[in-house]
Formats: structure tokens, sequence, C-alpha cells
């Protein structure tokens, strides 16, 4: 091979066609004998050893159907007019003795065409600007940091969008590689999409793209090459090995604590993915500030454990143990004990205590550092990205090959897709309803139950709540599929007509769905039970048979955190499952056979190949995963301080994962550019302006702080404030005789200790005149002093809250200032050497027009007023 490519340096000198000279090679006999017995099978160059390969398609050829047969032909045939070079590996070369492997190749004429039509940037000059960020604090970072060569530095240029008219005025070393491969494959799939499978004059315009024919089984798949193994370097010099750098020093667990390449990233995966792992690893970040303050919280909590004066009296036997309770259920509850609830009121301390306001406080102003600051590390990301310029008008110009096929199609009312979600929702409230009673039958407090003891730490209310919390989450993730699917199908038969506008019409809908799906459990917890109970005597009735549900004395806040927990921890465990376990396993099950060969049999085509095919949609799935979490730790953090720590401890795993998936498991995706994160921005705003709502609520309604407030500093006893009596004085009390039959227990169903007629009242939590009051069993002016004190709250923390929210926003600039100013000095350099340029290429036309003939005076004039008005515009 070394004598063929050696006997054409001097037509190679000459730039020659490159595809000529293999034309020639390939004429010579023996040539590809000679080729496949030196070059190795990992390579990802054509047989000549020279032109990489950009794009493998695979087919497996059925002699029977002549009509995938002509579609290829086709298609392949208009591919090569387009300017693309194709070779093809036998069937008989591949693994499985039956797959038919295509290899593309763009050349030079190609990429500088396409590269002018997708508005990709070159750099045409060395930047000469000097940084002046301060570096005199690196040290203290060098252990988190990876060393140069992995952080892939690049030189900083001035760049310009490219211009094959203006060739010598980017800086082109080699034309070979002056385009990446990433770009390179973006380019080509940009064809592969928009090339049609039928004749001119063809009256099916709609036959085009490769995605049309690998739904309807022409080919069986389309993907770029990764560029070695990811255990091992390349044995090819002329390959980077970028994937074998990013897996030692990216993917490994043990780097946890280092910082993410993002410039290699960027490179080996196009933008959008290094965006996406640029916002994950800073979502991260932040969330060290959110944890750290949360767990402080938690541990207040536990200092003050031994504190709260109404836990003990709930304790207490001498209180606690006197006060018997009214049923929690109608005829299959008995009357119980306070101190029954001991444990849960004080699991309950850990999360309700004065820590949850200050704590809801600052997450109300975290969410809006993390978004204000995200906006600063983005713009600088587009900066150094060289995505500046980029705006989403280069995207909306590019059309989806569906949209351009004119598809007709119809819109269904997604609005109705939702009545699931909420009959489901409805369901699990109506299991807690029912299967409270049976918990409280076999818990009841009885010295003769066997499940005394276990009883007093697992109440009914535990156990109906961790059971309902599991079952809806088990809906909740057999839910996900199908609404995925609806979303997908609604936005689909909407035909949008980019692929910019496809991606955020599929976010909303599928935001809102998964909104209403995981969060709707815990919107219940928090804001409806126990808070349209009645009273003995005139229940609320769900369905005319289900009692509603009560808070316990310890407040519903515990089963808020309950119920977070369990839906938020076996979210993050199941799609860490899903994204790892899942494809590794259908990978190690597709190419079990192939591990066995030895690598001269098993191409680098084919082992990518058998690995998991990363969808369009693939990352637009890691997005819904994290913002799905970012509302778990905001919207009901006030009731879970240590959901932060969760998140934490989950992201540092997720980025780690998630980067092992891609370079191990999936195939390369197609690069695809991206300056932002697109519609999922407006919507984190959205769910941070709403979570200030729901923490005020949560701390006014579900958490008991304000009515302990309002007793502790208006209706104390004695002189000084003191929480001592708070408990009696937030239960009311009923007059058993005046029980309605279908409300009283069955025989049996009471507690060997009651005797109704020396315990003629129990109490129930509510404030309520008493039953010989003339306004007996109406709501006291204690109620309507805490419900306002509660709606005062919620004001008045909403307002502090938004107003520092505002602030902070107004006061912290979205670019940085030392960013926007070498934006500005750059632009107006780029400007200069454009016109300098236009007018060094004016004076050479002119001096060798002047040595043939007159020149046309129109022309010149023309151009020099145009360059003059661009470069006076600038100035």
């Amino acid at each position: 091979m070394e004598s063929l490519t050696d006997s054409w340096s001097g037509e190679e000198d000459n730039d020659q066609d490159l595809t000529s000279i293999c034309d020639r090679e390939e004429q010579l006999p023996g040539y590809h004998e000679i080729d496949k017995k030196q070059q190795s099978k990992d390579s990802v160059f054509f047989r000549d050893g020279r032109r990489r390969i950009d794009f493998v398609l695979s087919y497996v050829d059925d002699k029977n159907d002549l009509r995938k047969q002509e579609r290829r032909r086709v298609y392949e045939a208009n591919l090569e007019k387009e300017g693309l070079e194709l070779e093809t590996e036998d069937k008989s070369e591949s693994d499985d003795g039956r797959t038919f492997f295509l290899k593309i190749h763009a050349p030079w004429e190609v990429l500088a065409t396409y590269a002018h039509l997708l508005k990709i940037k070159v750099p045409f000059k060395a930047n000469d600007i000097p940084n002046n960020r301060d570096f005199s604090m690196t040290w203290l970072f060098k252990p988190f940091q990876l060393p140069d060569e992995v952080m892939h530095p690049e030189s900083d240029y001035f760049t310009s969008h490219f211009d094959k008219e203006k060739i010598d005025f980017f800086l082109i070393d080699d034309k070979e590689t002056l385009f990446s491969p990433s770009k390179r494959n973006r380019i080509v799939y940009y064809i592969l999409a928009r090339c049609p499978y039928y004749k001119e004059n063809h009256k099916d315009k709609d036959k085009t793209g490769i995605k049309r024919l690998l739904t309807n089984g022409t080919y069986t798949s389309a993907f770029p090459l990764h560029d070695c193994q990811y255990w091992k370097r390349s044995r090819d010099p002329n390959c980077e090995s970028e994937r074998y750098d990013l897996y030692k020093h990216w993917a490994q667990l043990m780097c946890f604590y280092k910082e993410q390449p993002l410039n290699l990233i960027r490179k080996y995966y196009g933008e959008k993915i290094g965006i996406y792992f640029a916002w994950l690893g800073f979502y991260t970040e932040m969330l060290v500030f959110a944890a750290v303050i949360g767990v402080m919280c938690f541990i207040y909590g536990i200092l003050t454990y031994h504190d709260n004066i109404w836990s003990r009296e709930i304790c207490d036997p001498e209180i606690g143990g006197n006060i018997v309770m009214c049923p929690l259920c109608d005829r299959k509850c008995g009357y119980w004990k306070l101190n029954s609830t001991c444990t849960s009121t004080w699991q309950s301390h850990l999360f309700d205590n004065m820590g949850t306001v200050f704590f809801a406080l600052f997450m109300g102003i975290w969410v809006t550092l993390f978004l204000e600051f995200w906006k600063r590390r983005q713009a600088r990301l587009e900066h150094e990205w060289d995505l500046v310029d980029f705006e989403e008008k280069q995207l909306q110009l590019q059309l989806r090959p569906e949209y351009e096929t004119k598809c007709t199609g119809y819109q269904i009312n997604r609005v109705t897709q939702l009545a699931l979600i909420f009959a489901c929702i409805i369901g699990v409230i109506a299991y807690r309803l029912a299967v409270y009673a049976a918990f409280a039958s076999i818990m009841k407090d009885s010295p003769t139950s066997k499940l005394q003891v276990v009883g007093s730490l697992i109440t009914p209310q535990l156990a109906t709540s961790v059971t309902a919390s599991c079952i809806n989450f088990i809906i909740i993730m057999i839910l996900n599929f199908t609404y995925e699917r609806v979303a997908i199908w609604i936005t689909d038969m909407e035909i949008p007509k980019t692929h910019l506008e496809y991606e955020n019409r599929l976010t909303v809908k599928m935001f809102l769905f998964q909104f209403v799906n995981y969060y709707s459990s815990c919107f219940y917890v928090a804001f409806f039970k126990g808070k349209f109970v009645g009273y003995p005597g005139n229940y609320n009735y769900m369905f005319g048979k289900l009692r509603n549900e009560e808070c316990d004395p310890g407040g519903c806040l515990i089963e808020l955190t309950t119920q977070l927990f369990i839906v938020m921890a076996g979210k993050q465990l199941c799609g860490n499952i899903q994204e790892a376990l899942l494809p590794w396993l259908k990978n190690w099950w597709r190419n079990r056979k192939a591990r066995s060969h030895p690598e001269s049999l098993y191409s680098r085509w084919e082992q990518d190949h058998d690995l998991h095919i990363f969808s369009q949609l693939g990352l637009f799935y890691e997005y819904l995963e994290m913002v799905i979490q970012f509302g778990f730790i905001t919207l009901f953090v006030a009731s879970f301080p240590l959901a932060p720590l969760l998140a934490l401890l989950n992201n540092i795993l997720e980025i780690r994962v998630d980067a092992w998936k891609f370079i191990t498991q999936f195939r390369r995706p197609v690069a695809a550019k991206a300056c932002s994160i697109g519609a999922w921005q407006e919507i984190l705003n959205g769910v941070a302006i709403f979570s200030v709502v729901t923490n005020a609520f949560i701390v006014a309604f579900t958490s008991d702080m304000i009515p302990r407030l309002v007793y502790y500093y208006a209706y104390h006893p004695g002189t000084e404030p003191t929480m001592e009596g708070y408990i009696n004085n937030s239960l009311s009390v009923y007059n058993i005789s005046q029980f309605p039959l279908q409300n009283e227990p069955e025989d049996g169903e009471n507690p060997l200790w009651f005797n109704k007629d020396a315990m003629p009242t129990c109490r129930y939590r509510d404030y309520r005149y008493p039953p010989e009051h003339e306004w007996q069993y109406s709501h006291t002016t204690r109620f309507w002093h805490i419900l306002a004190a509660k709606l005062a709250f919620i004001i008045i923390m909403e307002h502090v809250v938004f107003v520092v929210k505002f602030f902070v926003a107004w006061m912290i600039p979205d670019v940085p200032l030392d960013v926007r100013d070498r934006i500005k000095r750059e632009r107006y350099l780029i400007q200069e050497y454009l016109h300098n340029y236009e007018v060094e290429k004016l004076k050479v036309q002119l001096s060798q027009s002047n040595s043939h003939s007159r020149p046309d005076p129109d022309a010149p004039v023309s151009v020099i007023v145009e360059t003059h008005n661009v470069y006076s515009e600038c100035l």
C-alpha cells in the first residue's frame, strides 16, 4: 500500500483530485487483495487508507425484495450525484455473513459547499486580544483539574462563516483536517436526510431521506463511526483516539471529583451534547450549596429533637396517654390514645421546625442564583465555543425532511390525554381511604395484639402512606411509557416545520404530562389531605362511601416527606438502571459471539453496528429526567431539606453513568449545534417561580409552624410565651353519644381500655366549639386568627422572595463583562480584517485586469462601496 501511495506523491503535490487517484488505484490488479491483508479492520478509513469514513449505512440484501434493491440503487446513485464517495463491504466480510456495510466519504468539494450552507465557522487569524481573566487562584482547584492534553484547549482564533469563494482568506493547513469528524458527519447526515430515492420526474416526491429508508427497512441502520475502541488507543496514527481519552478521564466513576473535559466532549459529540453536560455539571456544582444548607437544617432538627414541648406532651402518659381520640375511619377503626403517634411526631419534628421556613426562603433565592449564574456560564461557553453569532434562525432555516415532503395530518385534543393520569391519582386516593381501615384493624392498640410492639413504630397512617407511595410510584413508571408515546404521536401529527420547533413542542407536551404524573400525588398530600375532612358526625366522603383522610396530630408534613422520598429516590434508582443496565445487557446479548472473534474479523463499523442506538430524542430524555428532579428539590423542598443531597449524590453518579453510556454502549450520535438548553430554560424559570408559591403554601397549610407561632405569641398560658398546653389547645371535643351509627366502631374494634361510660368525649384535630357551647362544632375565633396568619405569611414570604429574586436577577448581568467586551472587540476586528481582505483582493483583481484589458469600472466600485459601508457601520 505504501508503494502505491508513494507512486502518486507527485500528483498529490499538484493538487490532483483524490477521487481520480483512488479510482486509478482500484484498477490495478490485486488492489483489493493487498488492501484486505494489510489494513486493520479497526480502521476508520476506506481501503485506500486515506479517505475517512464519515458515515456508514447497513442493510441485509433480500434478493426477493426487488423494491428495496431499487430504492438502494437509486438512493446511492443520487448520493454520488451529490458528490459523496461510496465503498461497500460485502456480506462475506461481515461477522454475521449477511450484512452489507456501505461506507460514505465526503470529499473536500462537498464539505466546502455544505459548510457554507450550514454556516460552519472556520478560523482565519489568531486571536491577539489578551485574556484578562484572573487565574491567581487556579492552584486551589488543581486537584479537580484534568491535564491540558485531555481538556483539549484549542488555540484562540478569529473565525468567520466558511465561504469557498474566499478560500485563501481562511487558515487552512490541511483540507482533510479542517473539518473535525463531528462536523463531517453532521454535513453528511444533512445530505442523507434530504437525498431522494426516486428517479427524476417521478410523481412520488415524498420518497426522500434516510429516515424513511430506515423506517421501510431498505437500510437497517445509519451511523457515524467512533474513532477507536474505548479501552485502547487506535493503532492508526492518523486517528485521534478521542474516544479512549474520554473513557479514561471522563467516564470513570473514580473521576467523580474531576472537572469534565467539555471542550473534548464538544469536539467529539458536537455542541448540543456538550452544552447538556456543561449544564448538568453546573447544576450539580450548585447543588452542593443547597445540599449543605439542607443538611444543616436537618441537623438543627436533630439538635432540637428533645426541646419541642408539643412532642413531649403527646408522648407523656399523663397528657397524651389520657387523651382519647375519635376514630379515623368508619366502622373498622376504634378509639385510640394520642400517645400512640409519639414516634411519628418525633419524626415529623426533624423536618417540621423553624429551619423549614429558613430553608424555604433560601431555596427561593438559590434557584434564582442558579438560573442567573447559568446564563453567565452559558454566555461564556457561547463565546469559547464560537457560538455567539449562532442563532435559532439558522436552525429554523433547516427544515425537517418530514415537513419538506408536505405530509398532511390532523391534531387531536391533547388535554383529554391527561384524563388517565387523573383517573390513576383518584384510584390511589381511593386505595388510601380503603386500606387505612384494614391497617387500623390489624394494628389496633390492644394488649392481646401480637403486633402491638410493631404498631407503636409503624402506625396505620405510616403503613398506608408508604404502601400508597410505592403503588403510586409503580403507576407513575407505567404511565411514563404510555405518555411518552402519546406526546411523540401528537407532535408527529402536527408536522412541525423545523427540528427546533419539533423539539420545543415535544418538550412542552412531555413536561406537562410528566408534571402531572410525578407531582400530582405530592400535591394531594400537601394541599388536599386533611383539609376537607369535616368533623365527627358530619364527615366528608369521596364517592359517597370513602371518608376523606385526616392528618394525625403530628401533621401531614411527614407523609409528604415520605411520598417525596419514595418517588424521588425510586425514580433515580430506576432511571440509572434503565439508562445503564438495560443498554449494557442488550449490547452484551447482541455481540456476545463477536467478542470471541479476533479483531481482524470484527471491523470498526461492525463493532459500532452492534451498539445501542442513540435516538434523535435521546438527549431530550436526559434533560427531562433532570428537570423533573429539579422540580422535586424546588417545589416541595420545604418538606424534605435532604432532597438536594439526594439529587447531588444522584447527579455525581449520573454524569459518569451518562458518560460511560455515551462512550461504551451507544453508537456515536450525529453532531448537532446548540447555543443553549432551549425550551428547558423557560421551563426551569417557570418551575422556579411556581416553587415559591408551593413552598409558601406548604409552610402555611401543610406544616404546623403557623398554628404553633400563633399559640406561642397569642394564646399561651401565663405571662411568658411558652408552648406548654399547645396539644390540648389544638384539639377539639366531640360528644361520643352524638356519633351517627355509620361512624361508630363495630363491636370488637375498640381497644380493651376503652370504656364508653367513663369516657363520654373524644378529641379530633380542629378548632371548633365544644358540644356544650351555643355554637357547637362551629369554627372558633382561633381558627380564623390562624387562617389569617397563614394567608399573611404566604403574602409576606412570596413578596420577600420575589423581590429578592428580581433584585438578584437585575444585579447579575446575563453576560459577563469581560465576555461582552471581547465579543464587541472581536466583531470589530473581524469586520476590519474582512474589509482589508476585500480591498487587497480588489487590488489584485485590478492589477491583473490592467495587465490584460481595461476593467469594468462598475464592478470594483460596487465592491469598494459595499465593503466601505460595512466597515463604517462597524466603526
